[in-house]
């Protein structure tokens, strides 16, 4: 069984930040990719940002220069660092791993989400 325990959400005001932590535990055997989204009530979840285990990042554009993804491949975590926010970034934000099973197999899982809130 594998899993992904987020922390890190919270209330902020505009142009504050926030660090969202993200850590995977179970049977892995190796991390491909890890990622964080997010969704907002009525829309479809997004890809915000993502790193592999070679180092490749990724962001969405409105994320740009904001918003830091960093990993620590030894650990199997990732974190989000989230800065100058904006009462748009409120949203869900959701951990994503993609991962090698001893089997060797490709699979994925998501964490439980953690409200951030970004508000005066």
């Amino acid at each position: 069984q594998v899993q992904l325990v987020e922390s890190g959400g919270g209330l902020v005001q505009p142009g504050g930040s926030l660090r969202l932590s993200c850590a995977a535990s179970g049977s892995i055997f190796s991390i491909n990719a890890m990622g964080w989204y997010r969704q907002t009530p009525g829309k479809e979840r997004e890809l915000v940002a993502g790193t592999t285990s070679g180092g490749t990042t990724t962001y969405a554009d409105s994320v740009k220069g904001r918003f830091t993804i960093s990993s620590d491949n030894a650990n199997n975590t990732v974190a989000l660092q989230m800065n100058s926010l904006k009462p748009e970034d409120t949203a869900v934000y959701y951990c994503k791993a993609i991962y090698l099973t001893y089997s060797g197999y490709i699979s994925s899982v998501w964490g439980q989400g953690t409200q951030v809130t970004v508000s005066s």
